[in-house]
């Protein structure tokens, strides 16, 4: 699982280090990750080959020709950048996604694992995204708490 989150800078050729950690993570069919632009937030999602049979796979349960389908293939397949890593450990951005997110050469990102998948923010962007999630976090977990209180109270009285 990739955890745990890790600042970087950009260097002038847009290259970060991926964390060993992650790097080892991502190994498969070839020494390197896939990144795309994240669907549900304004940053580089990335994983290994795994994430991207998920993606496919995900894709290919939709009918030829609907919209959902099609929607999923410009944004995942037609976003798909697979980046090798040197031997520093190190990824070359792609100029779209930088350019997307904000990530210009010196710019310090944060890069978030997710469980089966990362996320490539630019730092500041990241904090107010994850202020804003450990708010909704704290909140789902409440209502799940009452929720739970209130099941057990109305088996209780059964």
């Amino acid at each position: 699982m990739f955890v745990s989150t890790f600042e970087k800078q950009l260097d002038s050729k847009r290259r970060i280090v991926v964390p060993q950690e992650f790097r080892a993570l991502a190994s498969g069919p070839f020494d390197g990750i896939f990144c795309f632009p994240c669907i549900e937030a304004d940053c580089i999602e990335g994983g290994g080959k795994s994430l991207f049979d998920r993606y496919v796979g995900l894709i290919e349960e939709l009918e030829f020709g609907d919209p959902l389908r099609s929607a999923l293939e410009t944004s995942v397949l037609g976003g798909l950048a697979k980046m090798s890593f040197d031997p520093a450990g190190r990824v070359t951005l792609p100029e779209t996604l930088c350019d997307m997110f904000g990530l210009a050469e010196g710019a310090m990102v944060t890069v978030v694992g997710l469980g089966d998948r990362f996320q490539i923010w630019e730092r500041e962007a990241f904090q107010a995204h994850r202020a804003a999630q450990r708010e909704m976090a704290r909140d789902g977990l409440a209502q799940m708490r009452n929720a739970q209180r209130a099941a057990r109270a109305a088996g209780a009285g059964a």
